[in-house]
């Protein structure tokens, strides 16, 4: 258990060890923002609904087991800077906080399902979480029930942005539809006709290869195949085969962490590595632990921006043992954008939390701080908060309307850095 300084009574309950960061690092990701009208009450709660009790009480259902594992400190680290800043504030936040961490899992367990049932009774607010969309999507409607808010860091799924949540699902990371449309352009622009993509079947692996492939046929190019694994595959030698069968010039590998076997299955074939290959969130790693040269050339897509020197420094405050960032600015973005949606609202009930979740993203005075953001809605003004992964900007189906899309290449080394970032509109 790791408990924080009590200058408000904030309590880290149930804590979770996370799995050391030397792994595989997997940003996984899926599931897109939040659907039905809100409904002015949630109906067959599970366990109870989340009511006005002055505790702002978070919870995380994050991964710790499963294979988006090495995803969860850069997360949980994001969470816990943000709750240390609304602490920071003292009594200009009118309630008291406490954080509840729980597992995901994936979704080869019940894990994700348990842990909701636990935060529910638990009387949590607001819930960051899953990282993958197929985890989400186990557990949403005991959140929903119950009138709790969930805001997933990561999740990418474009399913999710028309889903029956009655509002209390949102996402501070962009659809998927933003992510293949940068990721098919960046594949074409590099000069790629004849595509290959092998990808998880699953929400998030069918959602990123469908709009990718739709970028890549707008601009002139053909996925000539398209080869799905299932979630718990251990051996690739027949997807490997049927994908390189199609002499494709670039290949995109939409998995998790099924990658440590899928790339030494096509270094192992004939015909690579004459095609460039191409990562995406869930897989862009520095921590693979190949012949050096491997992956060198091979470039990746990554939703966010990336977290500067100062908020690393942040997070390293938090978890020294950091090695990598992902999803920690979108983690941190979701408890922050929370916290200031009951602090307008001056209720930290679920339901008012979600009813002041869009107005606090856009339309009002520009604020870049939880402090500054926070005085402002004090003195009742009317705030936009741009938060350290992006201007976040909610639509009426709980999604970010703008984003950043990092674009990665890795060295011979295996490393992969920054090329450049993308900013792109989900209304174009």
């Amino acid at each position: 258990m790791n408990v924080f300084p009590r200058t408000r009574s904030a309590r880290v309950l149930g804590g979770i060890a996370l799995v050391g960061a030397s792994a595989l690092v997997l940003a996984g990701c899926a599931g897109g923002g939040g659907g039905a009208e809100p409904s002015d009450a949630p109906s067959s709660a599970v366990g109870g609904t989340s009511t006005a009790d002055s505790v702002f009480h978070v919870g995380t259902i994050l991964p710790a087991t499963g294979n988006l594992a090495f995803l969860g400190p850069p997360e949980v680290a994001g969470v816990k800077a943000a709750v240390q800043d609304i602490e920071a504030a003292g009594d200009a936040f009118p309630f008291s906080v406490e954080l509840t961490e729980r597992d995901s899992g994936d979704t080869t367990t019940d894990i994700a399902t348990q842990s909701a049932t636990e935060l529910v009774d638990a009387g949590a607010d607001v819930v960051i979480g899953a990282a993958s969309s197929g985890v989400s999507f186990t557990f949403v409607d005991q959140l929903v029930n119950a009138g709790v808010v969930q805001i997933s860091p990561a999740n990418t799924s474009p399913d999710f942005t028309t889903y029956a949540d009655g509002g209390y699902y949102w996402r501070t990371a962009p659809s998927d539809v933003l992510q293949g449309r940068v990721l098919g352009n960046l594949m074409t622009g590099d000069g790629a006709a004849n595509v290959g993509i092998i990808y998880i079947n699953d929400p998030y692996g069918i959602g990123l290869k469908d709009n990718a492939t739709t970028a890549i046929e707008a601009a002139g190019g053909e996925v000539s195949v398209a080869v799905p694994y299932n979630p718990g595959d251990t051996v690739f030698t027949s997807q490997v085969d049927e994908l390189l069968a199609a002499e494709p010039d670039a290949v995109a590998v939409i998995a998790f962490e099924e990658t440590s076997s899928i790339i030494p299955q096509l270094v192992s074939t004939q015909g690579y590595p004459a095609a460039q290959v191409y990562f995406v969130d869930g897989n862009l790693s520095n921590s693979y632990e190949f012949p050096a040269g491997t992956l060198q050339g091979a470039k990746g897509t990554l939703p966010g921006n990336p977290a500067d020197t100062t908020f690393q420094q942040k997070l390293l405050t938090v978890d020294p043992a950091l090695t990598d960032f992902s999803y920690a600015p979108e983690s941190y973005d979701a408890v922050i954008v929370a916290a200031l949606a009951a602090a307008q609202a001056k209720d930290d009930s679920g339901t008012a939390i979600r009813d002041n979740l869009q107005s606090v993203s856009e339309g009002g005075e520009k604020c870049t701080t939880f402090a500054d953001c926070l005085a402002l809605v004090n003195e009742g003004t009317d705030i936009d908060y741009d938060g350290v992964s992006g201007p976040i900007t909610f639509d009426e189906n709980g999604d970010p309307t703008e984003a950043y899309i990092g674009i990665y290449q890795y060295g011979a080394d295996n490393k992969y850095t920054l090329l450049n970032t993308e900013f792109g509109s989900l209304n174009e």
